[in-house]
């Protein structure tokens, strides 16, 4: 049930499209082509793509300007099967056969067309913030809510200026339910962004040090993310982290949008009434939480470990109740949930006489992502003659922070009994220097320079982390190292 588009009915058709956005109904050939179809008019789309490697046959292809000008690809997009175009200009190389929609701005047709999106859905849409679990939350809200009806949610993490759009623009008109995931990486990005969703829910996974190098303090990282508060509908509900230190902060916050209904989630007593954690037992597999849902304790289990995991399946209970969704059904979807790849995915990779396990956190990272992973991977017990290894990459943007930052890692890996840690980036330096003698498996400027003494160092029965900011490098050699070893079976 759960679906990005709904197949069954075109997302927009030509005129649809057209009166959303604004634009002109256009094309570069004749107005008919030699099957009589009217080729400026008389069309329809299924989705919605600015990336020719991503779109699929019938969907509406954005021509964005960006770091490459997006109608620099129109010839792609129609090969690819692209059944229309938003453009603001006609390039030459337009084939004939592709219906044009024209903007005097593509960005801002496209925020046109989500607007008018959500205008039509009669559905609950929650959007999610937070400096930790964003995608991870939407992917859970997904799984939970798909027992109770259609789900709409991007497949991928779109959660910027354009990516927001492009998801609210494909949410399909009968969709009982639409996530979106909103970022940011300066103050002042989520407040347009909440104003388009305008969701009945807004939640706030958690405020942590993430993006430092661009605000002073995490007091502003606290305020940027509360802007997410000011999109909620009259109405509607925050969802807020009890156990985060600026909790009482989004209270107030969310009080002064005029938001009424606060529902707190976490173990602190501010969860009462709300969503309560009572118990947490993880066995580095999987974990089991038992928990108060506004008076009522149930138990459930993620296929997944984490304890930050079970924080955010909270979050998702408090949203499921506050868009009338059947808890007993969302709490079975909750348990279909698996963790994604780079976010806690699995692997069991093989060796000679035996295999490792991969934990694959290496989709991003900043300080409190880093320590929870270092607990999930402390929660998994080695096979015999195994060791828990960790392999990092740098935390981007903390600004002045990030030696500081860096260094204060070696507390939460002691915690979790790493056996060893291998380091990349010159910030992973501030690390390197503090760790315990013989915790150091290797330092390097960059991951890749890490593989050959890596793979070479691990043994049968290793449980490794894999853990970095996006740029560190890390999701690039875990993917080497799988490549390979899946060439060498």
């Amino acid at each position: 049930m759960s679906t990005l588009q709904n197949r069954r009915r075109p997302l927009w058709t030509a005129y649809e499209a057209a009166a959303a956005s604004g634009g002109s109904l256009l094309c570069r050939g004749a107005d008919r082509l030699e099957d009589g179809r009217v080729s400026a008019d008389d069309w329809q789309v299924e989705g919605i793509s600015f990336d020719t490697r991503s779109l699929q046959a019938g969907d509406l292809f954005v021509a964005l300007h960006g770091a490459r000008d997006g109608h620099d690809f129109i010839r792609d997009a129609a090969e690819r099967g692209a059944r229309a175009a938003l453009v603001s200009r006609i390039p030459d190389e337009t084939p004939a056969s592709l219906p044009l929609l024209k903007v005097p701005d593509t960005v801002a047709g496209l925020s046109s067309l989500g607007a008018a999106a959500r205008d039509r859905n009669f559905g609950q849409l929650i959007a999610v913030t937070g400096s930790v679990g964003k995608t991870t939350t939407k992917e859970m809200l997904r799984s939970a809510l798909a027992t109770a009806g259609t789900v709409h949610a991007a497949e991928k993490s779109f959660n910027n200026h354009l990516g927001v759009p492009t998801s609210l623009a494909s949410l399909p008109d009968r969709s009982d339910y639409g996530v979106f995931e909103i970022g940011m990486n300066h103050s002042g990005e989520i407040t347009p962004l909440t104003a388009l969703v305008r969701p009945h829910v807004a939640i706030i996974t958690t405020v942590a040090p993430a993006h430092l190098g661009n605000f002073a303090s995490v007091d502003e990282i606290a305020a940027a993310k509360g802007e997410i508060l000011s999109g909620v509908r009259p109405g509607g509900v925050a969802i807020l982290n009890a156990d985060n230190e600026y909790y009482d902060y989004l209270v107030s916050t969310a009080r002064s949008f005029g938001i009424e209904r606060v529902i707190p989630f976490g173990s602190d007593e501010k969860s009462d009434g709300g969503v309560r954690l009572i118990s947490y037992v993880g066995t580095g597999r999987d974990c089991t939480a038992t928990v108060s849902v506004e008076g009522e304790e149930i138990s459930f289990r993620l296929a997944s470990p984490g304890r930050h995991l079970a924080m955010n399946a909270l979050a998702v209970l408090a949203a499921a109740k506050a868009v009338g969704a059947p808890l007993a059904q969302a709490i079975s979807g909750l348990e279909q949930f698996r963790a994604g790849e780079g976010r806690g995915a699995q692997h069991q990779m093989p060796l000679e006489n035996g295999s490792i396990t991969i934990l694959d956190e290496a989709y991003n990272a900043n300080p409190a992502s880093m320590a929870a992973a270092f607990a999930v991977l402390g929660s998994m017990t080695p096979e015999m003659g195994g060791r828990r290894i960790a392999v990092l990459g740098e935390m981007k943007e903390l600004g002045d922070s990030s030696h500081a930052l860096h260094a204060s890692l070696g507390l939460p890996i002691s915690e979790a009994r790493i056996h060893k840690v291998w380091l990349a980036g010159m910030d992973m330096a501030s690390l390197r220097d503090g760790l315990a003698v013989g915790k150091l498996g290797g330092w390097a400027e960059t991951a890749m320079e890490l593989e050959a003494g890596l793979v070479a160092d691990l043994q049968p029965g290793d449980v490794v982390l894999f853990k970095g900011s996006n740029a560190s490098g890390i999701g690039a050699l875990l993917s080497s190292i799988l490549a390979k070893q899946t060439r060498q079976e």
